[in-house]
């Protein structure tokens, strides 16, 4: 399976973005899709989740409320409102097995390379 993420940019406090990830290649085994981000000096963590087949999703926190993902066939769109300077930073998708729509990077097989969102006050 190959991801490739997209969508990144720096943006206005308050501003939306949307970031999108194209999965291809043996897809079989990528039902569950997630995204992570990594600020600097800061350890990788989950932002939310999705299964394609049926739609559930799963949201870290601090996106609820202001993040939605959505799909179609092979792409995941992570949709962010209401942005705030400490969504700054590295957005990486990744996908699975399905299985738990889990938060841990680990259990993830596959990543895409990630994009920059930088978010101004």
């Amino acid at each position: 399976v190959q991801l490739q993420a997209y969508g990144g940019g720096l943006v206005q406090a308050g501003g939306s973005l949307r970031l999108s990830c194209a999965r291809s290649g043996r897809t079989f085994n990528s039902d569950d899709m997630g995204w992570f981000r990594q600020a600097p000096g800061k350890e990788r963590e989950f932002v939310g989740a999705i299964r394609l087949s049926g739609g559930s999703t799963h949201f870290a926190d601090s996106a609820k409320g202001r993040f939605t993902i959505s799909r179609d066939k092979n792409t995941v769109y992570l949709q962010m409102n209401s942005l705030k300077p400490e969504d700054t930073a590295v957005y990486y998708c990744a996908a699975k097995r399905r299985g738990i729509l889990t938060t841990i990077s680990v259990d993830y097989r596959y990543w895409g390379q990630g994009t920059q969102v930088t978010v101004s006050s």
